[in-house]
């Protein structure tokens, strides 16, 4: 217990240690950063339009309030109408987690996932008719039985949560992406209901596939938009035409962690570069988003062409920030300087990006530190307009984060149960957090000619079309590559 109250007092004195200095040096701090981004918006800068000019040194301390503690790699959460949160965990568990922090057993019902490397279960969003409903949405990693379990895909399913909260029902998978790879890296995974109902889901290129990210004939590195069945959108940009798949609405996508839905019903998500090159695009139905073609990232052999025909990120960070989880806050719980921002996670930094963008032109940056030597894994608004964020680690907390206004930090809410018997494990290490460094990417040669419907060539020269599901195998070369990626990161790694 004593450690317990030792822990909390920590995370409430980085909450607030720094907080007054902050609030003297955020007036500057945000002029330079403004007048900053304004030039390079000016003068042009190639085929991005803002890249972040920010120093992660001049990052403000943030108050938040605990929640909940003790969750194991938290990747999602959503809001039940009776002020519970229901927590998704990478393993492949949700719990509900009531008001008070209460940590609930794992919901009946959840299929097996694919959990390894970057595999699980990626992600739950509520139906915006779920008081009527009681519908849910979750994506999660599975593996193809054709293959053994040595392949896998990424699967989007529906449910109905029970009303006692402990079981889903009527689970049905609704899409999977194809083909499958036998890769454990690049899900993408991440869910936004628009207001009509429909679903957006983004899909990663798998890590050793990237150059099938330029294909319309797969869903490798898309972004696909469905009913509520699973079926292909009407609206969709190869619905009724040759060239493409009908769920796809967006291709050239690297790995896509966070995916929101603006109230002008637009799309927006970002992705990680390779090593560095993080962006956040305005996703438009048949857009190239240029991936692996364009890329701002550092490493070897990531090609930086002139882009021609592809959609240019609205804004991108030179240096690695391992974005994961995104969110617009509508509220004004925080006042009018955050109002209508953009806030998104970093699992590099431990932080909270803030960016209020105007006309697909970032006009303010400020960075929030949530939990040094953390990562944030997700963030969205709630109901009740405050923010909330999952840190991820071993010993994943939920956290809401408090108005800059206030004087002083809440104290934490100490969750009952299992938790009292907490010890110095509650404050995991860097390592613990599930930081893990960004694989090597693949040889390029491993793919086909880029020839639209071209199959991937890999041991033996392409076989006829048939009516089988498509599958990717990795050449010797790829599983040396992915041999060292599944060394690099295990389950809860977040190389992006």
């Amino acid at each position: 217990m004593h450690n317990s109250l030792f822990n909390e007092q920590r995370w409430m004195t980085q909450a607030m240690g720094t907080c007054l200095k902050a609030q003297l040096a955020k007036q500057g701090q945000t002029l330079r950063r403004v007048a900053a981004i304004a030039f390079l918006a000016a003068i042009g800068s190639g085929w991005a339009q803002t890249p972040s000019t920010f120093n992660p040194s001049d990052a403000e301390t943030v108050a938040f309030t605990e929640i909940a503690f003790g969750l194991q790699h938290p990747w999602a959460v959503a809001f039940l109408p009776n002020g519970e949160y229901l927590v998704a965990q990478q393993e492949g568990v949700m719990r509900v987690v009531d008001a008070n922090g209460r940590v609930g057993a794992p919901i009946l019902g959840i299929p097996e996932v694919a959990f390894s490397g970057q595999g699980g279960l990626l992600d739950v969003v509520l139906d915006r008719d779920f008081d009527a409903n009681r519908q849910l949405y979750f994506c999660f990693a599975k593996a193809d039985a054709s293959s053994g379990g040595n392949r896998t895909t990424t699967a989007l399913a529906s449910a109905k949560l029970n009303e006692r909260q402990d079981r889903l029902e009527q689970v049905q998978t609704l899409f999977q992406q194809s083909p499958s790879v036998r890769s454990d890296q690049h899900f993408g995974c991440r869910i936004a209901q628009a207001h009509d109902n429909s679903l957006f889901l983004t899909l990663g290129e798998r890590f050793i596939a990237r150059d099938q990210a330029q294909r319309t004939t797969n869903h490798l590195g898309s972004i696909v938009r469905l009913q509520t069945d699973g079926s292909a959108y009407r609206d969709n940009p190869f619905f009724d035409k040759r060239g493409g798949l009908p769920e796809t609405w967006s291709w050239g996508h690297r790995n896509p962690l966070g995916a929101v839905i603006t109230p002008d019903g637009e799309l927006w998500t970002h992705e990680a570069g390779p090593q560095g090159g993080d962006e956040i695009n305005h996703i438009r139905g048949g857009g190239n988003y240029g991936w692996p073609i364009m890329t701002y990232g550092h490493h070897v052999g990531a090609r930086k062409s002139s882009g021609q025909g592809m959609e240019a990120p609205v804004h991108y960070w030179r240096d690695e920030i391992a974005p994961s989880g995104l969110t617009y806050l509508s509220s004004d719980r925080y006042g009018p300087d955050w109002q209508n921002s953009f806030f998104l996670g970093s699992m590099a930094h431990g932080a909270l990006i803030r960016l209020k963008i105007d006309n697909d032109k970032v006009i303010e940056e400020d960075w929030l530190t949530v939990a040094p030597g953390h990562g944030v894994r997700d963030v969205r608004q709630g109901p009740d307009g405050f923010l909330y964020v999952l840190i991820d680690g071993e010993d994943g907390r939920l956290l809401r984060i408090e108005p800059p206004e206030l004087p002083q930090a809440q104290a934490p809410v100490q969750a009952s149960g299992d938790a009292d018997a907490k010890t110095d494990a509650s404050t995991p290490a860097v390592g613990d957090a599930g930081i893990q460094p960004e694989p090597a990417e693949p040889a390029p040669a491993v793919i086909s000619p880029d020839t639209p419907g071209a199959a991937p060539v890999m041991d033996e020269p392409a076989a006829e079309p048939s009516a089988a599901p498509a599958v990717l195998e990795p050449s010797p070369s790829e599983s040396t590559a992915e041999q060292a990626a599944a060394a690099e990161s295990g389950p809860g790694a977040s190389a992006q």
